[in-house]
């Protein structure tokens, strides 16, 4: 794994390259080498491992996405803020499904850090909402769904949103 100033680096080199290939008279050269140097920016912006762990969870492989997300050994320095929230929140995906209070401290921080989506925002706080109405902290619950609410605004999540306000009457 790539320190994520190393991936600015080798784009620097390839640019450098691609204007010594257009001195040196090969315009074809250089032309490839410039497009080429778009991969590692990219990358710097999009961690290739959190990509292809969300291509896993779209298949509801799990092992799948936690073996590449294990690729990542340390998220502070391999990753800018973005993708650490990605990666909090991942991981928060995958525990809610066995622990819920491991998950609870992932999605905290993924929201803390900041997620690009408001529909990645709205699941990890609707999740929260769904920690804190187990621990019975009605009022939290209840500002979390209504924040969740706001943030859906493709009403994707509306049958777990209303799902959890019918849940949360009976406690």
């Amino acid at each position: 794994m790539f320190h994520r100033n190393i991936k600015l680096i080798i784009a620097g080199l390839i640019i450098a390259t691609g204007i010594w290939q257009f001195t040196e008279g090969n315009i074809g050269n250089g032309i490839f080498l410039i497009l080429l140097s778009a991969i590692p920016i990219f990358l710097y912006f999009k961690n290739e491992f959190i990509l292809l762990a969300f291509l896993k969870l779209r298949k509801q492989d799990f092992e799948g996405a936690k073996k590449w997300l294990t690729y990542i050994k340390n998220p502070e320095t391999a990753l800018v803020q973005k993708q650490q929230g990605y990666f909090n929140y991942l991981h928060g995906i995958m525990l809610s499904q066995t622990n819920i209070n491991q998950a609870e401290k992932y999605f905290k921080k993924a929201i803390e850090l900041g997620l690009s989506m408001d529909m990645d925002l709205a699941v990890a706080k609707l999740n929260l909402a769904g920690v804190a109405m187990t621990r019975r902290r009605k009022l939290e619950a209840t500002s979390l769904l209504n924040e969740a609410k706001k943030l859906d605004k493709q009403n994707m999540l509306k049958d777990q949103i209303t799902m959890m306000k019918d849940q949360m009457k009976k406690i």
